[in-house]
């Protein structure tokens, strides 16, 4: 039935109104041509006509019953009560297909985190101060816009590299910088507030690590060979247990010559995991890594350590992974398993860095945890030529969007697709979102009081333990 006429389409839940012009069309060409796909906590679609006694007013309000469901389970769960399983208790058994709401909601929460770390990072090859935080450690989650997380960083994590190979991966400025030419911002790690405690059932340690952007040749050169994890101070009795050399030495590698490096990224985490546990000692606490890509590999590295180590104390291990890499062999693999330790891999099926290291000869990498595989062409807003495959933003809008291998591509929640765009081309035109919109204002520069343009002075967190 062909119709012409003047239409509001409201969509409740998000209090957003899109105006458009049907002009000769269809309605079922309006909806499937012209209206936002359709999202997941949506109780219906609404069209306003001029007539609202028309008799096309019945054929146009269509009920959407099934998208109240997932909505209305959210609000009856809590999290404070079922945050073992979200955390990976039981591998996440029946969790994810369907996706379970909370258990996304939680996942795309450490996403965010992990995204910080590329957010809050200076990648400005002309500032003085590339490589290191945009951000003073009290400032952070602020500067960035995301108190409503409810979590303090209580350190930051530098990360060095002593070899060529390894010092590819790093970003260098053009201007002599004080942290030097070896020494990168790496990430932090963080404790939640007692409100957000409070509403997740127990205090929330999380290690946060930075990873890299893009498929870049770094990623590949850091691909050395597989080394035991003892040989670098990691306590294990098993010289079988190996992971990757490159992420061994990344983890691991200090500066002595460097304010910022003189201890080892690891030294940092393992300190103040310790004195963190310390202080909660009379609570409920959970450890939970984060990182996407190189800092994937990481976080499954230092979850490992923390625990081996026994500074875990019992309490439970997870990690959310994005788009990591294979960091050992199956003899960690193993282990990792023994030690209680949940890893849930979330990747995209089209992107070649979580697979790139089992094709090695001679093929000794294995995968640890429990996979969640997505697929960027699944989403009608995405652009299907551009290699968006590694892109954390990207993977955090499918996740919103997946209901199951084979269920269909819906937005579960209000979180903005005009993310996907922050630091890349990957929006459909038709969304005018423009690209690469996260910038910091001006490059940094502020006028000073004599009318030039200067980049300010940043403070930069000092390598602080003895």
């Amino acid at each position: 039935m062909a119709a012409s006429f003047s239409s509001m389409l409201i969509i409740p839940s998000s209090k957003i109104s899109y105006e458009a012009s049907l002009g000769g069309l269809s309605f079922h060409n309006f909806l499937t041509a012209k209206s936002p796909p359709l999202k997941r906590n949506q109780k219906s679609i609404k069209v306003v006509t001029r007539d609202n006694h028309s008799p096309l007013v019945d054929d146009l309000m269509i009920e959407v019953q099934e998208h109240e469901h997932e909505h209305a389970t959210l609000h009856q769960k809590d999290l404070s009560e079922m945050w073992r399983q979200i955390h990976g208790e039981k591998n996440w058994e029946g969790l994810l297909e369907p996706m379970d709401p909370l258990l996304r909601s939680e996942v795309i929460r450490y996403g965010e985190l992990a995204q910080a770390c590329h957010d809050a990072f200076d990648y400005e090859p002309f500032s003085r101060y590339c490589g290191t935080c945009r951000f003073e450690e009290e400032k952070f989650f602020s500067s960035l816009g995301m108190t409503h997380h409810g979590y303090k960083v209580t350190r930051y994590i530098h990360l060095t590299a002593n070899t060529d190979f390894l010092l590819k991966w790093l970003i260098h400025s053009k201007w002599p910088t004080a942290m030097g030419s070896k020494v990168n911002w790496g990430g932090y790690v963080a404790v939640s507030n007692d409100d957000t405690s409070r509403c997740l059932g127990r205090r929330d340690i999380v290690i946060a690590w930075r990873g890299t952007t893009t498929h870049l040749e770094g990623e590949k050169d850091l691909r050395s060979s597989l080394t035991p994890v003892s040989s670098k101070g990691i306590p294990c009795h098993d010289d079988g247990v190996k992971v990757d050399n490159g992420f061994l030495d990344m983890y691991t590698g200090k500066d002595e010559t460097s304010e910022y490096c003189q201890h080892s990224a690891r030294d940092h985490v393992l300190r103040e995991v310790k004195r963190l546990m310390d202080m909660y000692s009379e609570e409920e606490v959970s450890i939970t890594v984060t990182g996407h890509s190189l800092g994937s590999a990481l976080a499954i590295l230092s979850a490992y350590d923390i625990v081996e180590k026994g500074l875990d104390r019992g309490v439970p291990v997870s990690v959310m992974s994005f788009s990591g890499p294979a960091v050992g062999n199956k003899s960690f693999h193993k282990r990792l398993k023994k030690l209680g330790i949940k890893v849930l891999r979330v990747i995209n099926a089209n992107d070649w860095v979580p697979w790139f290291s089992l094709w090695l000869p001679p093929f000794q990498y294995y995968h640890v945890g429990v996979e969640l595989k997505l697929d960027n062409n699944k989403s009608p807003f995405l652009k299907h030529d551009v290699d968006c495959a590694h892109n954390l933003e990207v993977l955090l809008h499918l996740l919103d969007g997946y209901h199951g291998e084979r269920g269909e591509f819906m937005l579960a929640s209000d979180r903005d697709h005009a993310l996907v765009n922050k630091g890349g081309d990957f929006l459909k035109e038709s969304y005018l979102v423009p690209p690469n919109w996260w910038q910091d204002e001006n490059k940094g520069l502020k006028r000073s009081s004599d009318g030039r343009w200067v980049q300010p002075e940043r403070t930069i967190e000092v390598d602080g333990y003895p």
